[in-house]
């Protein structure tokens, strides 16, 4: 603090006198405003070791993104001092927002929360601002810049020329920017883009990638002509509506689906032994390792992340009050209560924001639950299941109830040693430590499995569980060499989507003589479940129960084409599937994007 005091008075008391032809080279201070600056931002908002992991290259790109700032403010003012401290308090403000967000949330400020900052500005009042030292340094530091600033009060000659500069160089840099991450995504989970992109250029990539391209045979023509296709029949007789409960479970996985492992004892011997009254098989979703709520998302609403950037996350980039229809809107109008659980963090994905859009009657996250015997750091399956079983018996008699439960028990990572957990599966052909302790975290949830489901085979009333994996985990890198003798990386597009299967079934406690679906993908679960459980299936639904049938599995790399009998990439399969794909397409569009025009058939109240 005594050096930013020193600085700023030396600065102060300097007298910068320039003369005239030397002005030219003092537009250079609008690029060192800019370094400094972007520094400044990565200062403020990450420790040093977080700082450290950002390269060269891409601090580049950072100085690129606030550059366009300051030459779009050198436009307007024409004058060197006032260009650098408008735009540096600009993108200082700015990222103070963002210091301010991700204290209160543990996420960062994407340019999607812009839809819903009426909300954020209404509980702003129960936070309490403060300042750590690193905040207060980057305050004294733009003091002293703006104190040096403010002796370069240089207008430039021939305004229209410099203009003109200015707005070339501005143009330059985006394009640069935008050419030199083509292939990069915006990271939504904590302060991954701030330290692996940079938070100027992964707010930059994060406007990019909220502006989705239309489809180019949307029009509303075609809508009508879906919505006359499936407008919802008359409704079937009224039946007992049973019991719903989906657990998506975290990270659990098979290996049989990616090679040989063989394990001291059986991993999952309960969800193996189930055979009656079930649908049973794999599911495919989008994500591998991580990016849990692009998961859920798929189930809730049925849309598919093949339709999106690359990279993006729902939750946080396109959910809002108007396109939240998902499962729970059906249910809520068959009269069900909807809760949710998730036995961690209410701010982790922005889930405290999303599920009220999505309409959920009771939300319980990690507090509400009996943390006095966590599995490693997290609240056990378990301890959850006994939450949904506790809430199912406070319920009334004749309570319709739907339950969305997510676990934690099985995140990753998996080398760290715990005094409250014993790895007690392990491989004998393949073995490696973090490869253990997940096998027998995936056992505990076996174990948890089958107390869930002997208890509802037991009540009276009718219940339908859906359960399945969010993803497969993220492990050594040999584990997967050894397991499919080529790793990750020089796959088939058919040998990568194995990655992405996870196991599921759809369970009921009554008799059911369905088709046995051995492998279908995520967006269509909820529509499976829906048909399990004997409610009317809306128009959405309705088309992705057919669309299922010619496509049968999909996620955001490929599908599967039954005309090939393999997985294709959009756009090389079959007529008929790319038909029934790019229908689907339209009606995502319309669902998330045009607001106008939404869909009251498919999307309505």
């Amino acid at each position: 603090m005594l050096a930013f005091i020193v600085l700023y008075f030396a600065t102060l008391a300097t007298d910068i006198k320039i003369h005239e032809k030397f002005h030219l080279f003092f537009t250079l201070a609008i690029g060192a405003g800019s370094i400094l600056t972007t520094w400044l931002v990565q200062y403020l908002l990450l420790t040093e070791d977080l700082r450290d992991k950002m390269s060269d290259e891409t601090f580049l790109l950072n100085v690129c993104c606030c550059l366009v700032i300051y030459l779009a403010v050198q436009i307007c003012a024409n004058q060197i001092g006032r260009t650098i401290i408008i735009s540096h308090t600009l993108i200082l403000v700015f990222a103070g927002v963002n210091y301010f967000v991700y204290e209160f949330r543990g996420n960062e400020l994407t340019f999607g929360d812009f839809k819903s900052l009426g909300t954020g500005l209404s509980v702003a009042s129960n936070y309490q601002f403060t300042l750590n030292a690193q905040a207060m340094n980057a305050i004294l530091l733009s003091a002293a810049l703006f104190a040096a600033a403010a002796k370069l009060r240089i207008r430039l000659k021939k305004p229209l020329l410099m203009r003109f500069i200015c707005l070339s160089l501005a143009v330059f840099s985006i394009a640069y920017v935008a050419d030199r991450t083509e292939n990069t995504v915006t990271e939504t989970w904590e302060q991954k883009g701030t330290y692996r992109n940079g938070y100027l250029l992964n707010f930059a990539l994060s406007v990019r990638d909220s502006f989705v391209e239309k489809p180019q045979t949307y029009s509303m023509e075609t809508v009508a002509d879906l919505e006359t296709k499936y407008a919802k029949a008359n409704p079937s007789e009224e039946k007992e509506k049973p019991v719903i409960i989906a657990i998506m479970n975290e990270s659990f996985a098979d290996f049989r689906v990616l090679g040989n492992l063989e394990t001291n004892q059986p991993v999952m011997p309960f969800f193996d032994s189930l055979s009656e009254n079930i649908t049973k098989g794999y599911t495919l979703a989008s994500v591998f390792g991580a990016k849990t709520p692009n998961s859920e998302w798929e189930f809730l609403t049925g849309n598919s992340m093949a339709f999106l950037p690359s990279g993006s996350v729902p939750y946080q980039q396109y959910v809002d009050d108007k396109n939240a229809y998902s499962i729970v809107d059906i249910l809520k109008k068959e009269d069900y209560a909807c809760v949710s659980m998730h036995p961690y963090y209410s701010t982790g994905w922005s889930r405290d924001t999303v599920y009220p859009k999505f309409g959920f009657d009771e939300m319980y996250f990690l507090d509400d639950f009996d943390q006095s015997s966590l599995m490693r750091n997290y609240v056990p399956d378990a301890v959850m299941y006994d939450k949904i079983i506790e809430r199912y018996e406070s319920g009334e008699e004749n309570e319709n109830l739907f339950i969305m439960g997510i676990t934690m028990q099985n995140h990753g990572g998996y080398r760290d040693y715990f005094e409250n957990f014993q790895n007690d599966v392990y491989g004998i052909n393949i073995r490696y430590p973090d490869v253990n302790q997940y096998l027998s975290l995936a056992h505990q949830s076996d174990l948890a499995l089958e107390k869930l489901i002997t208890y509802f085979s037991s009540v009276e009333k009718p219940v339908v569980i859906c359960f399945f994996g969010d993803h497969q985990p993220s492990l050594n890198t040999s584990f997967y060499r050894r397991l499919n003798g080529k790793g990750i990386s020089g796959l088939s597009i058919s040998e990568l989507q194995e990655f992405y299967q996870t196991p599921y079934f759809i369970w009921s406690n009554f008799p059911y003589e369905g088709e046995n679906v051995k492998l279908t993908s995520l967006n269509y679960l909820s529509a499976m479940l829906l048909e399990r459980a004997g409610i009317d299936l809306p128009p959405y639904q309705k088309f992705l129960s057919e669309l299922m049938q010619t496509v049968p599995a999909m996620n955001e790399r490929a599908y599967f084409s039954k005309s090939a009998g393999r997985y294709v990439h959009y756009g090389k399969g079959s007529k008929e599937e790319e038909f029934w794909i790019e229908n689907y397409r339209v009606l995502q569009y319309n669902g998330l994007f045009d607001e106008k025009n939404q869909s009251e058939v498919f999307f309505g109240d």
